[in-house]
């Protein structure tokens, strides 16, 4: 058993992206630090880097980002910690999406758009080439076969080693696949949040890695249920939270987020929660309306 293996982060097991590229399931999504409403440099700068740092002691080799989170913060935070990486170290990112101010965002899929934020992500975290591209989401005056296109064309030039989707239906998934090999899919979903369950199941089905955000989801309408298990299990609410997701399926690599050294030891920890099956039906039946986290 190698040092890694026995580090927190891999306590989950791994999943291999892209046939290529093995990597912890509990991950580390980097949005968090940057400003109020992912704009801007971080309150506290050094701790955002010291969270980003102590990831990757604790075993966490998968790291999710994209440009418009700061925008360009959270990426050139990675690459001032973490610079050079290590050997392996998988950073995926996301273009799609622009940044008119806190808490706006607009689509922008186009590829002369996705071209040169490909090119500006490569710059800021200081690579020739991104592990994981994933379209940030589909846009609504643009197709999304031209935007899927555009990706398989930066990957054909070397830019891109695979190619990922965000915020995306089946469907689109579908449609991706018939153009470029899709390795992985990150839509918002908890154990409160279940709208994307049909395409765990496909992701799962198809060797596909499955990356959650928003993992307590809708727990405002699920908080009884869920802070009962955690009382039970002597664990805080997000870690219920997480364990259920690594108890969901094999496919799925949690990324949880944090600028708190202290919070990142208790998300990570969540990779050796184990969760009892009563408790997971439990959390399972807690599956309150849609509603946006971005409104």
């Amino acid at each position: 058993m190698t040092l890694q293996l026995m580090l927190p982060a891999a306590a989950a097991g791994t999943f291999t992206l892209g046939g290529n590229l093995r990597v912890n399931r509990m991950g580390y999504g980097a949005m968090r630090i940057t400003g109020p409403g992912v704009w801007g440099p971080p309150a506290d700068k050094q701790a955002a880097l010291a969270t980003l740092r102590k990831a990757i002691e604790s075993g966490v080799n998968l790291i999710d980002t994209a440009d418009s989170y700061g925008p360009a913060t959270s990426e050139e935070l990675i690459a001032e910690a973490l610079y050079p990486y290590p050997a392996d170290l998988v950073i995926a990112t996301k273009g799609g999406w622009e940044r008119p101010g806190p808490n706006q965002w607009t689509h922008n899929a186009s590829p002369r758009h996705l071209t040169e934020a490909l090119e500006g992500s490569l710059k800021r975290l200081r690579l020739d080439r991104i592990d994981v591209y994933q379209l940030h989401a589909p846009d609504n005056v643009i197709s999304f076969e031209a935007s899927v296109e555009a990706l398989a064309r930066l990957r054909d030039q070397g830019k891109i080693r695979h190619v990922g989707l965000s915020n995306v239906t089946r469907e689109h998934v579908q449609r991706a696949r018939k153009i470029v090999p899709i390795v992985s899919v990150q839509n918002r979903y908890s154990f409160a949040d279940r709208e994307s369950d049909f395409i765990v199941d496909y992701c799962e089905d198809n060797g596909i890695a499955f990356l959650p955000w928003a993992p307590l989801g809708q727990a405002r309408a699920a908080h009884d249920a869920i802070a009962q298990v955690a009382d039970q299990l002597k664990a805080t609410s997000l870690q219920v939270a997480l364990a259920w997701l690594l108890k969901r399926s094999k496919v799925i690599l949690p990324i949880p987020g944090t600028t708190s050294v202290k919070h990142l030891e208790e998300n990570i920890a969540s990779a050796s929660l184990e969760l009892p099956q009563a408790a997971y039906e439990k959390l399972s039946g807690a599956n309150p309306p849609y509603t946006s986290l971005r409104d």
